[in-house]
């Protein structure tokens, strides 16, 4: 896995919550993880042949791609910018919730601003650095704005900013 380089270190923000997430994460990986995949490694040697060994080869599958997860979750806690309060006064940022609504339409799309990590759209948590959040970042309720996704040009506006 490539490291996280300069560019994307301004873009790694998360709330306290999933920090805290993340550094129980890494340390249920690193303590519990690695002993259950190492025993589970020296019982598939303990079954012969290695090289014709399919619990073998699952054991040390399952082992790289915890390692991948631990290297990851190290950077990231190594390089990850905490907002406590990012909300500002009637203002989109980190955060916030904001209800928008499309132009030439009646419905309503309220999302939550979060960081990349964070985002999830099923429970609509949107990143600051998607097409949408980035355009919604520093607007305010009544602002117009507009921004280009796959099928063209879309323009929304604010109503509520809380």
């Amino acid at each position: 896995m490539p490291s996280l380089v300069m560019a994307d270190v301004q873009d790694i923000v998360v709330s306290q919550e999933k920090f805290d997430e993340m550094v129980k994460e890494l340390e249920q990986l690193k303590t519990v993880r690695r002993t259950e995949i190492a025993k589970n490694l020296e019982y598939a040697r303990s079954l012969g042949d290695l090289s014709e060994n399919a619990e073998y080869q699952e054991a040390r599958d399952l082992q790289a791609a915890t390692e991948e997860r631990i290297k990851k979750l190290e950077e990231l806690v190594k390089y990850t910018k905490i907002v406590t309060d990012g909300k500002k006064k009637n203002e989109v940022s980190f955060n916030s919730k904001v209800t928008i609504k499309k132009e030439d339409s009646p419905d309503m799309h309220e999302y939550t601003i979060v960081g990349s990590e964070e985002a999830d759209m099923r429970v609509k948590k949107l990143s600051h650095i998607s097409p949408l959040g980035a355009a919604l970042m520093g607007k305010k309720k009544g602002d117009v704005f507009t921004f280009e996704t796959p099928t063209g040009k879309q323009t929304y506006t604010i109503e509520k900013v809380t």
